[in-house]
C-alpha cells in the first residue's frame, strides 16, 4: 500500500495503549489519511459476542474476554492492510501481542497520566474504572503496562493539543519504520 509515493504500508496497523490514549480517534485520521479502511478491535468483539464489552466482563470475566479478543484479533489480521484499534489489555495478552508483532506493526500511542484522567473522566464504559479512583487505577495500568507497550515496533506520544499533531507523528513513525524495514 503506497501512501503519497513516499512510503508503503506491509502490514495492517495496530494501535495499541491505554484507554483515552486516542486509538480509536487517531485510528480514524490514519485511515482517511491512508485511504485504508478502520476497525475497531472493541466494536468487532461486541458483534461476535452480541452484547457489550461490560457485560462480557460481567457475565463470563476478563479471562473470557482476552480469549474472545485473541481470536478477533487474530482473524482481523488476515483481512488486507488496514488500521486496527485495539482495546488497553489487548497488547498485555501474551498470545495477542506475539501475533500482533508477527502480522501487524504496532504503533504504540503513549499518554502522560493527566491526559488518560481527564479524557477518561468524559465516558462511563470503561470496565476496568467502574471501582475506584480513576488516577490511581490509571496511574497502577501505567506502571504495569508501559514496559510492556515498549515493546511496539512504533512509539507516538499523544498529543494534548490536537489529534492532527498526533496523527502527524503516528505518520512519522510509520514512514520512518516502513522505510528502515525496506532498506
Amino acid at each position: 500500500m503506497s501512501i503519497n509515493g513516499n512510503f508503503s504500508i506491509p502490514k495492517t496497523v495496530v494501535l495499541v495503549g491505554l484507554m483515552g490514549a486516542g486509538k480509536t480517534c487517531i485510528g480514524k485520521k490514519l485511515a482517511q489519511v491512508m485511504n485504508l479502511p478502520f476497525v475497531d478491535a472493541d466494536v468487532e468483539i461486541e458483534k461476535a459476542a452480541g452484547c457489550s464489552i461490560a457485560e462480557i466482563f460481567e457475565e463470563h470475566g476478563e479471562t473470557y474476554f482476552r480469549d474472545r479478543e485473541r481470536m478477533v484479533i487474530q482473524r482481523l489480521l488476515e483481512d488486507p492492510v488496514q488500521i486496527l484499534s485495539t482495546g488497553g489489555g489487548a497488547f498485555m495478552d501474551e498470545g495477542t501481542r506475539a501475533t500482533i508483532l508477527d502480522k501487524g506493526i504496532s504503533l504504540w500511542l503513549r499518554a502522560d497520566l493527566d491526559i488518560l484522567v481527564e479524557r477518561t473522566s468524559r465516558r462511563t464504559h470503561r470496565p476496568l474504572l467502574k471501582n475506584g479512583n480513576h488516577r490511581e487505577i490509571l496511574a497502577q495500568l501505567i506502571d504495569e503496562r508501559y514496559p510492556i507497550y515498549a515493546c511496539a515496533d512504533i512509539t507516538t506520544d499523544s498529543a494534548e493539543d490536537s489529534a492532527d499533531t498526533t496523527t502527524q507523528q503516528a505518520l512519522q513513525g510509520l514512514e520512518e519504520f516502513c522505510i528502515t524495514k525496506s532498506e
